[in-house]
């Protein structure tokens, strides 16, 4: 079995260490503490059915529809017409 730092294993995976930390601590990945120059160093050990049942429940992340720059500038300005609508609303109760 190979050994990863819980900080290779978040580059790898496009996952924070946070979440890392919390799947290490549910055991969702097996890992194991070594002490090394006075400190404890938390190794994830890698299992390829882990891996693939773990790569199958990471959630991708969105990717953005490709627009124009004036689609872009569009909705931009529609917002700012909705949060200029909002303002003077808030305004006119106090």
């Amino acid at each position: 079995m190979k050994k990863m730092t819980i900080k290779s294993y978040a580059v790898k995976h496009k996952l924070s260490i946070f979440n890392v930390m919390k799947m290490v601590k549910s055991h969702k990945v097996e890992s194991e503490t070594v002490q090394r120059n006075g400190k404890e160093v938390t190794y994830i050990l890698l299992d390829e059915d882990r891996e693939k049942k773990i790569k199958n429940s990471i959630v991708p992340i969105e990717k953005k529809e490709d627009l124009s720059l004036g689609d872009i500038v569009k909705v931009l300005q529609q917002e700012v017409r909705f949060l200029r609508e909002e303002v003077k609303n808030l305004q006119k109760r106090l």
